[in-house]
């Protein structure tokens, strides 16, 4: 019998990791849909993204922005009312959710609270988790909360790596229900390379490869607070001034206003740039010296396309970057982000990827859908 799926995803970089899951069920002609709860950035932007990546838009675009950090509850609460009304109305075998964001929790809580009042309502809907058991240890993160809660309420968990696996077995999650699959960046980053890319970005920003440093900046717990974004603006001052190379800033809207809100000051060799397009971020990643973030993707796909990064964080849920030599734990003290910086710069771009073959979109889609053809 075939099977109904929803995909939830409220980011850019949910949609880059669900978009070969969307590309294996329009090739099976999976009967399937997207909510895409829209918590970022407006309407026109995210319609530019899916064309860029060449994807179907969703069938529900809620718009369902945070009015401010500190009202998480409110924010989750707004997408679990919209979310159910969805669901009661398509009735999808099973949801899948991805990472660790309000929308991941949303969309993890509204399928199992539906599923828990089937003895009233004959509704029994599935939930899955892509890329579960990453964690940080750091419950002051609403993202390390995000992503335990929908670990311990999914059907089936989707480990990007044996070491995510681990964790979750350590929690008391029974292992039947966790597959190691690989991350799903890796095939989108894969099938990003097929497309046909040239030097626009950066003949357009007179960009050398390796000329410069890339950074992003934009975590709550780091952004949000004024001395921290200080010192990573002064960290980067700083590099320029070393090195020589300019560093580019493609800076979230929400971290645009706060640097404007505490008055910050952008140091000299500091270039400001809107938010990128994926292809374009993708080029700017691939011929940066070093990237500087405190992403937990942007971690990944630096590890993936051999780039150093400099994590500007205190822990991180990525741990295998560290371990096969990609990445390193800076925080966000300027003398040990520019000594961090000097160490990745002098390492050799020949770790292993960690996450995969870039198959997994592929792997997920046969689990959920059995023998479907």
């Amino acid at each position: 019998m075939s099977k109904k799926v929803a995909l939830v995803a409220g980011v850019r970089p949910e949609i880059i990791k669900e978009s070969p899951l969307i590309r294996e069920f329009e090739k099976r002609g999976t009967d399937y849909f997207v909510i895409y709860t829209g918590q970022h950035y407006n309407y026109e932007m995210e319609k530019i993204f899916f064309e860029q990546l060449n994807l179907p838009l969703p069938k529900y675009n809620l718009s369902i922005r945070s009015s401010a950090p500190f009202l998480q509850g409110e924010h989750t609460g707004r997408m679990l009312i919209e979310i159910e009304k969805i669901l009661l109305n398509e009735m999808p075998d099973i949801v899948l959710t991805l990472g660790d964001t309000n929308s991941t929790l949303a969309g993890a809580l509204t399928a199992r609270k539906l599923s828990t009042t089937a003895a009233f309502t004959n509704i029994r809907i599935m939930l899955g988790h892509i890329e579960a058991g990453l964690r940080s240890y750091d419950k002051t993160m609403p993202e390390e909360v995000n992503r335990i809660l929908a670990d311990h309420l999914s059907d089936y968990l989707f480990a990007p790596t044996h070491r995510a696996a681990g964790n979750m077995i350590g929690e008391g999650i029974h292992h039947g229900k966790i597959t190691v699959t690989g991350n799903t960046i890796v095939d989108a980053l894969f099938e990003a390379s097929k497309a046909s890319r040239d030097n626009e970005i950066l003949d357009k920003l007179n960009l050398e490869p390796q000329g410069y440093f890339l950074a992003t900046f934009h975590r709550q717990e780091n952004a949000d607070v004024k001395e921290k974004f200080a010192n990573v603006l002064e960290a980067f001052g700083r590099l320029y001034k070393k090195y020589g190379k300019p560093v580019i800033y493609p800076i979230h809207p929400r971290s645009k206003k706060l640097m404007e809100k505490f008055g910050l000051q952008v140091p000299e060799g500091v270039r400001i740039l809107g938010p990128a397009g994926f292809m374009e971020f993708l080029k700017l990643e691939e011929n940066a010296s070093a990237i500087l973030t405190d992403s937990g993707g942007v971690q990944e796909e630096s590890c993936i396309l051999n780039v150093p990064c400099v994590t500007l964080r205190e822990n991180t849920e990525r741990p295998e970057t560290i371990d096969v030599g990609a990445n390193i734990l800076a925080g966000t003290d300027p003398d040990k982000i520019v000594e961090c910086t000097e160490t990745m710069l002098n390492k050799k771009r020949s770790w292993e990827n960690p996450f995969g073959d870039g198959k997994s979109g592929k792997r997920i889609a046969d689990i959920i859908l059995g023998g479907q053809a």
